[in-house]
Order: structure tokens, then C-alpha cells, then sequence
């Protein structure tokens, strides 16, 4: 972020909220809200509180990858034996190979444990590190539509829809179209141009026209890309 006129970076400044005073970083402490007041912690606190610093990996299930669900999943990380451990490394990566499975390991990553799905990747062990069950939000009290009510109907032509744009996942079809198309406008703009991207027109309409739609949609015949919106 800039200023506009003097293109100069802006900062942020740590401000006390009941002062007004900008705080100095050696002045500013962590407090937790317990019971409406907060309790200033300090370092050794939470050096008492940090789990055993370790490089080990403790892998201690091993399940199928299709039972964890991908709401759990977040970063992953390329995994490097240390030399005293390739032979190990080598063992557990044909071993996951040759069973189909993926470990569930639990690591401490700074200051925090972790706990992490360990599966090979061509010829290296690829940590994905997935959440606990405890951070995932219940969907209890959102404005869902309820189970019951899809007419059959519309039901058998949205399964056709489906069945007629499957095929084998490959990555390497999606691509990042709104960086590159920024970047595009950044060069062009550099030059003194202006840079329009086209827009293709997607529109939604009532869902009393759904039928319409699943049908219009068959009809095209892979001649362009299936759009779905979901609109409120």
C-alpha cells in the first residue's frame, strides 16, 4: 500500500486504544480475556505451556486417504530425510506405496504441534498438515436449504449434467487466470497502455427456471465450459 500523490509505503503504527499513544514494540505484552479481565502472560508462560521441541515426525496411524475428509486439509510440505534416516525414509515411502495408505503424523512446527497427513509423491514424502477437529466450524444456524424437496426430475438431469463434464482430474488445466491478467495490466499500464480484459458473461436467474437451465446446459454438447451459480 501507497500514497497516492507521494507514492511513499505506508506503515502501521501500534496505537493504545483508550490513549491514542503509539506503543513502542518493547512496551507491548500478550494477555489472554478470562472471566472479563486479561491476564498478561510472558515468555516463560508460554515456554511452559509449548509442547517438546523435536525434527522427529511421530507417525502413529496409517488409514486410507479417502477417510479424511478435505475440510481438514490446509499447507503442505516437501519432507527431507536427514542422511542418518534415507534408508528409513526410503522403507516408509515404498511401504505407503505399495498399501495405498498415508500416515497421520503429529510434529511441532515453532512453537505449536501440528498434526499432518504424510503420503509419498513421486520419489519424496509430502506433509500436508491438516487441522483439528475442534477448529472446524458447525454448520449449525446457517440459512441452508433442507434435504428434502429436490424434485426426481431435476435430480436425473443435474446427475447427467455431472456425468457429461467427468473426466480425470488434472492440475495442470486451472490455471491462475486473475494474476496473470493483472500481471497484464501492470505491464501495460508501465507502458503507458490500457489493458481490457474481456469479460465473459455469466448470468444467474430464479431458481424456478433450474430445469430450463440443466437443460440448455445438455444441449451445449462440451461446446463450452459448464458454469453453475449459486446465488442467494
Amino acid at each position: 500500500m501507497v500514497e497516492k500523490k507521494s507514492m511513499g509505503k505506508i506503515h502501521y503504527r501500534k496505537v493504545n486504544e483508550e490513549t491514542g499513544k503509539e506503543v513502542k514494540w518493547e512496551d507491548i505484552g500478550k494477555a489472554y480475556k478470562l472471566n472479563d479481565k486479561y491476564i498478561l502472560l510472558d515468555d516463560a508462560d508460554f515456554e511452559n505451556a509449548s509442547p517438546e521441541k523435536s525434527k522427529i515426525i511421530e507417525v502413529n496411524h496409517f488409514v486410507k486417504e479417502s477417510e479424511i475428509n478435505t475440510i481438514y486439509y490446509e499447507n503442505s510440505y516437501y519432507a527431507e530425510p536427514e542422511k542418518s534416516g534415507v534408508k528409513a525414509y526410503a522403507l516408509l515411502r515404498e511401504a505407503l506405496t505399495k498399501t495405498g495408505m498415508v500416515g497421520v503424523a503429529q510434529f511441532v512446527l515453532r512453537t505449536a504441534e501440528m498434526l499432518a497427513v504424510l503420503k509419498p509423491y513421486d520419489n519424496v514424502l509430502v506433509l500436508s498438515k491438516i487441522i483439528f477437529a475442534e477448529e472446524i466450524r458447525d454448520p449449525e444456524g446457517f440459512s441452508l436449504p433442507p434435504k428434502t424437496g429436490v424434485k426426481a426430475a431435476e435430480l436425473k438431469m443435474a446427475v447427467s449434467l455431472i456425468n457429461q463434464y467427468s473426466g480425470k482430474f488434472n492440475i495442470e488445466k486451472f490455471t491462475d487466470e486473475y494474476s496473470a491478467s493483472l500481471l497484464k495490466v501492470i505491464k501495460a499500464k508501465a507502458k503507458g497502455k490500457k489493458f481490457t480484459q474481456k469479460k465473459s458473461e455469466v448470468t444467474s436467474s430464479d431458481t424456478k427456471d433450474l430445469m430450463e437451465q440443466l437443460k440448455a446446459s445438455l444441449k451445449k454438447q462440451h461446446k463450452s465450459n459448464y458454469q453453475l451459480s449459486i446465488v442467494n
